[in-house]
């Protein structure tokens, strides 16, 4: 199977919270931006599994902040969209516009 050249609705809900939250990205408050922004309540569980997929696609890139005692000395990992997570999301827009464009009922007309 070629390698798609967009992204899926979750995935690109994550990286679109992930550049609206700069410095700040990591799980809980991604999970918060995706709720704020849509409406939809989405897992902590989730929100990893995707961002552990794209990273091994290079999409996002992580690193670990400091330890902190009320994590109980766990680091909290930050995340942020590399260049090509930045060009998917530009495809993936391109492709639904492109789409959206060849329906036209969503234009008024009739089929």
């Amino acid at each position: 199977m070629a390698e798609r050249n967009y992204l899926g609705e979750l995935e690109l809900m994550i990286l679109l919270s992930v550049v609206r939250l700069g410095e700040e990205a990591y799980g809980v408050p991604i999970s918060h931006e995706i709720g704020k922004q849509v409406g939809r309540d989405v897992t902590l569980g989730s929100v990893y599994a995707a961002l552990e997929r794209m990273e091994a696609r290079g999409l996002v890139a992580s690193r670990l902040g400091d330890s902190t005692p009320e994590r109980g000395g766990k680091a909290k990992r930050y995340f942020r969209v590399t260049k090509a997570g930045l060009r998917q999301v530009q495809e993936t827009r391109r492709v639904l516009q492109q789409m959206w464009r060849n329906l036209p009922e969503l234009r008024g007309e009739r089929p």
